[in-house]
């Protein structure tokens, strides 16, 4: 069975430098993903119809959501009562579960949402800390799940496959890459070569470490997760990966999430405190300033969707429903603003405007720029002045702007004459801002603010 299209979304591909995604007439296509993972196991119908409404309002372009979940996906049924797999073999799917699976990213096209498609968690081929999951992938059946659901798929334009699922492809002393590479291949046999991969690791690593060779995989992606405190340097994996050849682009697939406990894993403890909406901004920007194609956002109660009647898992404040409106899902819109307002396809990360220290952890400041002249942006995560170089600007003033990615708001702050360097002071009611230096030549809107605005 093949399913057709139900949405005119384009595919989404990786642009001719390698550096960002985009769509098949080639505009710029910002990564602003959501982690669902646990959608099509425990949602109804109308749950997601509310959900992708949701996050479609909140300027969401991907969710990302696995079709074996980890939470009892063999064992527990969907809403419908439906398990996924025919006596849990990969090469028997049961029709019915994914009829459902159909409908929910028929729903999600309809919002003008790309689905960041998991075929498995990663628990289905190394069980580590999973509970009374057992392996039951081989290269074999692999290659038959993938092949089966790339033809199923084939048609559909709002997918991006992500395999993997929280864990490594190589892991003391155990290669798992032969059966990710046969899934992959199948993938991309059913879909005719139309597929774009990439691979959700396990917190603390990147595809980088395993697969950065790999044909197969088109985007690397790390997790800078939830488990080493705050201000983990995400910009630090996101350097490395951009510096690699062949360059592919890269980004943070799953960073703090909101409400989630700070203290370090497997020890979940509250009485640290939580992750919010301060801590979660703070890695967004610092990661795709860093040069990341774009980030997700996540929060501790929506990827399980946390529910009555239903197990809390480590510590999650409120329930999925409440948690869609948290103030750190309603801002991130404003970054994906931001990086769409000005020339897109030659952003590059540079540190070098800096005439002040960066800084480290929770003070680092990061610093990216047009390559062709027309802007430098800085996001400061304090508000401490911060000195710019200013020899990377074309023109010979510049306009100066102040933008608060807690509202999208822009603050002009005045026209200079491009001497260098220049020291601007942020205002002093917010804890993080962004620093925006245009060529005052170039006649741009205050930043965050475009045609067809999504705010």
């Amino acid at each position: 069975m093949s399913v057709s299209k139900t949405a005119s979304l384009p595919r989404i591909h990786v642009s001719e430098n390698r550096r960002f995604l985009v769509t098949e007439s080639g505009e710029p296509f910002f990564w602003l993903g959501d982690t669902a993972w646990e959608l099509f196991h425990r949602s109804t119908v109308e749950e997601a119809e509310h959900y992708f409404m949701n996050r479609r309002q909140k300027g969401f372009t991907v969710i990302q959501a696995v079709i074996l979940a980890e939470f009892g996906g063999l064992r527990i049924p969907n809403i419908d009562g439906q398990l996924p797999l025919i006596d849990q073999d990969p090469a028997c799917p049961n029709e019915a579960y994914f009829r459902y699976v159909d409908n929910l990213i028929h729903i999600a096209a309809d919002n003008g949402l790309y689905i960041g498609l998991l075929p498995t968690w990663g628990d289905k081929v190394f069980p580590a800390w999973a509970v009374a999951e057992t392996a039951i992938f081989n290269q074999e059946n692999a290659f038959i799940y993938g092949r089966w659901l790339g033809h199923r798929y084939q048609e559909l334009t709002n997918l991006i496959w992500i395999l993997g699922g929280d864990r490594p492809a190589v892991h003391e002393g155990v290669d798992d890459r032969p059966i990710w590479r046969a899934m992959a291949a199948g993938i991309d046999e059913g879909t005719s070569s139309r597929a774009i991969m990439t691979y959700h690791p396990n917190g603390g690593y990147s595809t980088s470490a395993w697969l950065h060779d790999e044909d197969w995989l088109d985007i690397h992606m790390m997790q800078s997760g939830h488990g080493s405190g705050r201000d983990v340097p995400v910009w630090e994996q996101i350097e490395y990966d951009y510096s690699l050849t062949p360059v592919k682009p890269t980004l943070d697939g799953e960073p703090n999430y909101e409400d989630h406990p700070v203290s370090p894993w497997p020890v979940w403890d509250p009485k640290n405190g939580y992750f919010r909406d301060y801590d979660v901004r703070k890695q967004l920007y610092r990661s795709v300033f860093a040069g990341g194609c774009g980030v997700t956002y996540g929060h501790h109660s929506v990827w399980q969707m946390f529910a009555p009647g239903r197990e809390r898992i480590n510590h999650a404040e409120c329930y999925w429903s409440e948690a869609l409106d948290r103030p750190g899902a309603g801002q991130v819109r404003y970054l994906r603003a931001l990086m769409e307002s000005r020339p897109y396809l030659t952003r590059i990360p540079d540190q070098s405007v800096l005439a002040s220290e960066a800084g480290k952890t929770g003070f680092h400041v990061r610093a990216t720029r047009d390559a062709q002249g027309s802007y430098i942006m800085i996001y400061l995560p304090t508000p401490n002045p911060v000195t710019v170089r200013l020899e990377s600007l074309s023109g010979v003033s510049i306009n100066a702007w102040w933008y608060d990615p807690c509202s999208g708001e822009a603050i002009f702050i005045g026209m200079y004459e491009k001497s260098s360097p220049l020291t601007f002071t942020p205002p002093g009611h917010r804890p993080d801002w962004v620093l925006v230096l245009d060529d005052s030549s170039m006649d741009f809107p205050a930043p965050g603010n475009m045609k067809g605005s999504l705010l």
